[in-house]
């Protein structure tokens, strides 16, 4: 079984500090925000094997060009796979709900 690296591009990062600041801050729970960006790490880390199980990205701006999409919890992270370096490239990490 391929093992692939798992990168984040800079707005990957952004989304996960976002969605961790609104949990801790906004609804006044850092203990379930810690909790729910621990879990969206750990889901897209678990990306370096078989990447290619997950959906592709049927809506929105990514859809139709080659993204997949992992859902965790009420978020989805946005990727697409580079084959020929294993390189899994996280674009976006998103609220289910927000149009995307």
């Amino acid at each position: 079984m391929d093992k692939y690296t798992v990168k984040f591009y800079k707005r990957a990062i952004r989304d996960i500090d976002s969605i961790y600041s609104y949990i801790a801050i906004e609804k006044l729970s850092p203990e379930n925000a810690k909790g729910q960006a621990d879990r969206i790490k750990k889901a897209i880390l678990d990306l370096d094997t078989m990447p290619q199980s997950h959906q592709d990205r049927l809506v929105g701006r990514y859809a139709g060009k080659g993204y997949k999409q992992l859902l965790i919890d009420s978020y989805v992270a946005i990727y697409r796979i580079d084959e020929t370096n294993k390189i899994v490239w996280i674009v976006t990490v998103q609220y289910q709900g927000r149009n995307s």
